[in-house]
């Protein structure tokens, strides 16, 4: 390689790795126990749409769930944690980018329980389910109906 070529490849390099890096999604943190599947089955969902996700599997959930704010009646198998914002359980990636485009005044969003038909829980009959944003200033509320009408 001579001289000009090396120079050319110090300057477009930087360039291409800035690209890529820009082209990341935000950085999901997730908490899970080893032996969910279906908890693999979501972050599997997430990277295809987009998301970074650093996984951490964990003996139990349940302080983590305390720590980022999810109401009891709203749990479900798995945490994870978005730019400030908690996610519970089997929520959809498009309702996360919703979240994190609109930015409400709210803890996160939540899908309880382990709905059939949601992101990780496919196959078989699905059911319909609701994305639930809680931590606001009133009550939580449905912030998407699945499947959507």
């Amino acid at each position: 390689m001579n001289r000009k070529t090396f120079l050319q490849t110090l300057v477009v390099m930087p360039a291409s790795l800035a690209l890529r890096v820009q082209a990341a999604g935000p950085l999901v943190n997730v908490y899970k126990t080893p032996t969910c599947g279906c908890c693999g089955l979501w972050v599997e969902h997430m990277r295809k749409n987009g998301f970074e996700l650093k996984v951490q599997d964990v003996p139990d959930t349940t302080p983590y769930r305390a720590k980022y704010g999810v109401p009891e009646e709203l749990q479900s198998c798995h945490t994870a944690v978005v730019e400030g914002y908690s996610i519970e359980g089997h929520v959809p990636a498009a309702e996360i980018r919703r979240l994190l485009k609109e930015r409400p005044a709210a803890k996160g969003l939540s899908v309880p329980g382990m709905v059939a038909g949601s992101p990780g829980m496919e196959g078989g009959a699905s059911q319909p389910y609701s994305v639930v944003l809680f931590g606001g200033s009133g009550k939580p509320s449905v912030y998407q109906s699945y499947p959507r009408k």
